[in-house]
């Protein structure tokens, strides 16, 4: 084909000469260059679309490390260099917000007890340390309080609750619905900070009958308890600061689909070999 033939010796020959000697317009010529793609652009332009797509499905909470990971599960080589550059074209990027931190009340006279992890996160299997922690979301009709309770092995979330109201039955509801996820094994660490709420008699009283084992961090160090308040900067960066809640109701609906759809079954971990907990359970509980 001609226009072939002049793509080809462009860089050899003025595309004006090759048009007139060979009877075709320069026009024309360029029209049919914007049509025609090299099969190394329409590479180029599938890898966007995967990169697209994936960023799309995770409601733009994946940077390129994450969406890397995911291309190379599927196969694919790339380097996270090249996503980020496309990503950068494309104009994407993930959609998270500075982070937002809360502190429960360690100011009370309750018993407490020694920090049994002393920052040793790694565990080698489910039910050897659950850490807990409470963090508020603002809404118009005042703070939403959650409490969670995660399971060290996975990171996945087996306990949660919300209410307006930052109190022992707060915790207390979300421990029983960790119980409900995973019972508790011998052996099992209870890991919190210092706050009133799990500080609280009826709160270790319940610990106490499962055989669990308390650990509280050192006042006023939060690296003691990182891994549960990693999981609460997560969700606001990635959810709430992204969303101007009117009731409580809508807050809860929202972060429990969060949790519930996306955290525990969707969501990447660069910890755990990038998969999702519950992927991760499946592959190595």
């Amino acid at each position: 084909m001609i226009y072939g033939f002049i793509a080809d010796h462009r860089h050899e020959f003025r595309v004006s000469k090759m048009c007139s000697t060979l009877g075709v317009s320069k026009g024309g010529f360029y029209e049919w260059m914007g049509r025609t793609e090299s099969p190394q652009k329409q590479r180029k332009e599938e890898m966007k679309e995967k990169i697209r797509q994936i960023h799309k499905q995770s409601k733009a909470r994946y940077g390129s490390p994450k969406i890397t990971a995911i291309l190379r599960q599927d196969g694919i080589r790339i380097s996270e260099r090249t996503v980020t550059r496309y990503m950068k074209e494309m104009g994407i990027r993930s959609n998270t917000a500075k982070k937002y931190k809360a502190t429960t009340n360690s100011k009370h006279n309750l018993p407490v007890y020694p920090n049994l992890l002393d920052q040793d996160f790694k565990v080698s299997g489910r039910g050897e340390v659950w850490v807990s922690d409470i963090t508020y979301i603002p809404t118009k009709e005042g703070w939403l309080y959650l409490a969670t309770v995660m399971d060290l092995f996975s990171r996945r979330i087996i306990g949660w609750a919300m209410s307006g109201r930052m109190t022992k039955a707060l915790v207390i509801r979300a421990l029983k619905r960790a119980f409900q996820t995973q019972a508790p094994t011998q052996g099992l660490i209870h890991h919190s900070d210092r706050g009133s709420q799990y500080a609280a008699l009826d709160y270790q009283a319940l610990l106490q009958a499962n055989g669990i084992t308390t650990s509280m961090s050192r006042k006023g160090n939060c690296y003691d308890n990182a891994c549960i308040e990693s999981f609460h900067s997560i969700i606001k960066k990635e959810l709430i600061h992204h969303e101007n809640y009117a009731t409580r109701a809508v807050a809860s609906r929202s972060i429990l689909e969060y949790i519930v759809s996306f955290y525990n079954y969707e969501r990447i971990h660069s910890y755990i070999d990038y998969l999702s907990p519950i992927e991760f359970e499946k592959r190595y509980a």
